[in-house]
């Protein structure tokens, strides 16, 4: 039988799950301008009508069940009576709540690195969120026996919790501890280093020849992360205008559109004609190049017998250390030849869409997008 209009809604999610039964009800509608990624903020009845923009509804998502029935059973009682947050809601409950909508958001390694974090708070899961004080953080902190990176996880969890707390009138805004909590200082990394000057000649010496080496320069004058590139979908990129579209990445800042360096706008153009593909950049056979769940497809594949060929797959860091160039060190020296050049430090964050206030989804004017065009050409 079908629901009525605005009581909400039961689904089986795919998979093996104890709990494939998902309540859900309507949480937000957001209208765009159709046929573009434009929000419109407050269309007219006009224009919904008459299809000039398209409406996009979010969810919230009330719980998960067993059954359909009992699904069903919770969505009626929401209805008659609908609850709200509990102020003695548990760390653990709290994050349930936050996850189910946060991980819809990110991306598949970014939701690995918060669940990681978390198994790391065991002692914190039946705790109310409102009696957690910083010593309690701390404890979890200098138990862990972690890294930095990991530690900055943790705490970039805990502030996102305890946002969510304040959010909901858990607490006040002076019980947000997170920002005392220590984690220790970032030790200097060695992790990624700049293809020097010498190494992106070779590079364009082989592009002639290679598309894959074609990639990496593509890469190198985007400054895009590996796993966006290879997440770019054809119907993304705008070769007229010269950008692509990001749709989803590491962050949720990450969308955002990516001027072409005019240097490279030929592989694009050669990309976008090769095959008949869903995906820009494919594997030779075509298929996706799967870099956010399985490096090693790319590394071993193209990657490293690519550079191996060159000659310069390795580099001697500061230590004296040999060392091998990942796909990660085209972004790194993306952003330090932008450096080098001393061009503009807003624009670069832009284009490589950091997290950062006053930086959310980028959506740009075609005069701001030509800007950052003009500043990237630059390189």
């Amino acid at each position: 039988m079908k629901l009525p209009n605005g009581y909400g809604s039961v689904h089986k999610l795919s998979g093996k799950r104890r709990k494939p039964w998902a309540v859900r009800k309507t949480d937000s509608w957001e209208y765009y301008y159709k046929g573009t990624d434009t929000l419109a903020k407050n269309p007219t009845p006009e224009e919904i009508n008459s299809g000039k923009v398209t409406a996009k509804r979010s969810y919230k998502y009330i719980g998960y069940y067993e059954t359909r029935q009992q699904a069903l059973q919770a969505l009626a009682q929401f209805n008659t009576n609908p609850f709200d947050i509990q102020p003695d809601i548990t760390f653990e409950e709290a994050y349930k709540k936050w996850s189910a909508k946060k991980f819809e958001e990110i991306s598949n390694s970014n939701v690995s690195g918060y669940q990681a974090a978390y198994k790391l708070c065991a002692d914190l899961y039946k705790m109310p969120l409102s009696e957690i004080k910083l010593s309690h953080l701390q404890g979890v902190v200098d138990s862990s026996g972690k890294n930095y990176p990991t530690l900055k996880k943790m705490k970039i969890l805990f502030n996102q919790l305890f946002d969510y707390a304040v959010m909901n009138d858990i607490i006040g805004k002076d019980k947000h501890i997170v920002e005392y909590l220590n984690i220790g200082q970032a030790e200097k990394s060695n992790k990624h280093y700049r293809f020097t000057d010498v190494e992106i000649e070779t590079l364009w010496r082989w592009s002639e020849g290679n598309e894959y080496v074609q990639v990496i320069l593509m890469l190198i004058y985007s400054g895009v992360r590996p796993g966006e590139l290879f997440n770019t979908k054809k119907c993304n990129v705008n070769l007229e205008e010269r950008y692509f579209y990001i749709e989803k990445g590491k962050t949720v800042n990450a969308a955002r559109k990516v001027p072409i360096h005019d240097k490279v706008l030929p592989f694009y153009e050669y990309w976008m004609q090769k095959n008949d593909t869903e995906y820009l950049v494919t594997q030779i056979n075509g298929d996706k190049i799967r870099f956010d769940t399985n490096h090693s497809q790319y590394t071993e594949t193209y990657w490293k017998p690519l550079l191996s060929d060159m000659g310069i797959l390795k580099y001697k860091n500061d230590k004296g250390e040999i060392k091998e160039h990942t796909p990660d060190d085209t972004r790194h020296t993306f952003t330090t030849m932008w450096k080098e050049k001393r061009l503009d430090e807003a624009m670069r964050r832009k284009i490589q869409g950091h997290s950062g206030k006053g930086i959310g989804e980028m959506v740009y004017t075609h005069f701001e997008l030509e800007k950052l065009r003009e500043e990237l050409n630059k390189l």
